[in-house]
């Protein structure tokens, strides 16, 4: 039996991953071994930690690495501090496989570790393109890595012309649209749905009409990034629908994000905006499923959305040259385009459901591939 061991870093790291957690653990030849680190297993960035272990996953370790801050050189120190935890993690699990997803700077400590220690690595969501320090971190990792899960024909491509081995390349699609194939199927009323979650703000009738709002810094941009919310948020000000915000990333300049929505309350005192740290990934799709437009630079607007038909406005640079769908609107960081763009969607409506970034069934098919295919630790890099 495979010993395969997933790291979750941050909300986006499990949302993008637990349907695979999922397909691992019920799976007769894989044991599933999970680690927790960074901003996951922080009460200011949600508690992931706990809604992981509330999903019936016991992490076998949890780690400490983020430094404060949110700076560029805070983000460097974690990294360091992360690869030495999990380099005495790996040593403790002793796993077949490490399992990572996507590009984000824990995740590039936790490859390093594993690289260096021999371990064969899986990654998720790799060979696509942002144009940001992400897409450096995520094209890092692929080199280090030995099965590559992208999540479109696009990706897998590119993966290829990296080098990577084809035979070991499999475009399985985004393991996030398992959830949402998952969720779409129940019903679930918000409002009372909500009543269980503590955000700062009044209470949103989810009857009514309202806004999805998800940006995150940009760490290339890093001094710009209050600017950048004050922009969306005085946007969406002049609209006053109510809107539900979710809470920035540890990321470099996610200090000034949050300072920008302070200060923003304090200083509008909005009692159309209702603020949460975060939400489980199944009420997240719910609410990408009712709202009618998702506003900021998640990437959740380009690969959920396509799969829901969420409008989307995306802002800036964050989502640079992503394969996207109809679903989205790209604008600057102002304050006009972002509010036009915002009345276009709503007046628009839902989009037709796009299976660009997979149709649901990613998981199975990457516990399949990992039980059944072997991999030699030394590359070969086909150029």
């Amino acid at each position: 039996m495979k010993k395969v061991c997933v790291f979750v870093g941050s909300r986006a790291n499990y949302s993008s991953i637990k349907a695979v957690m999922r397909a691992i653990k019920d799976h007769n030849d894989l044991e599933l071994q999970v680690v927790t680190g960074a901003s996951a297993i922080l009460e200011r960035f949600g508690n992931v930690d706990q809604l992981i272990r509330d999903d019936g996953f016991i992490p076998n370790y949890t780690f400490h690495n983020l430094v404060e801050g949110e700076n560029p050189v805070t983000m460097a120190k974690s990294t360091g501090l992360g690869l030495i935890e999990m380099s005495m993690i790996l040593n403790n699990l002793k796993p077949d496989i490490v399992v990572l997803v996507g590009d984000r700077f824990e995740v590039m400590a936790v490859a390093i570790a594993a690289a260096y220690m021999n371990i064969p690595i899986a990654h998720t969501m790799g060979g696509e393109v942002t144009g940001t320090i992400d897409e450096s971190i995520r094209h890092a990792i692929t080199k280090f890595a030995h099965y590559h899960f992208p999540a479109n024909e696009d990706a897998k491509e590119r993966l290829i012309k990296l080098g990577e081995d084809p035979t070991h390349v499999y475009n399985v699609g985004c393991p996030r649209m398992d959830l949402i194939q998952d969720e779409l199927n129940n019903k679930i009323n918000l409002n009372e749905l909500f009543e269980g979650y503590k955000g700062v703000g009044e209470a949103i009738d989810f009857n009514q009409p309202f806004l999805l709002v998800s940006q995150h810094p940009v760490t290339t941009e890093f001094g710009d990034n209050r600017r950048q919310i004050e922009e969306t948020l005085n946007a969406l000000n002049d609209i006053k629908m109510p809107t539900v915000l979710l809470w920035p990333n540890a990321d470099a300049g996610s200090d000034d994000i949050s300072k920008g929505i302070r200060s923003f309350r304090e200083t509008h005192k909005p009692t159309w905006l209702q603020v949460f740290k975060n939400l489980p990934t199944s009420t997240y799709i719910h609410l990408m499923n009712q709202t009618l437009c998702l506003v900021g630079n998640s990437s959740s607007g380009v690969r959920e959305g396509a799969f829901i038909g969420t409008p989307v406005v995306n802002i800036g640079t964050r989502q640079n040259q992503r394969d996207r769908s109809d679903n989205v609107i790209d604008v600057d960081y102002n304050k006009d385009e972002i509010e036009n763009a915002i009345r276009k969607q709503m007046s628009h409506g839902k989009y037709a459901s796009s299976t660009l970034y997979g149709d649901g069934t990613a998981g199975k098919k990457i516990a399949h591939i990992l039980a059944t295919k072997s991999v030699n630790i030394q590359k070969t890099i086909t150029y």
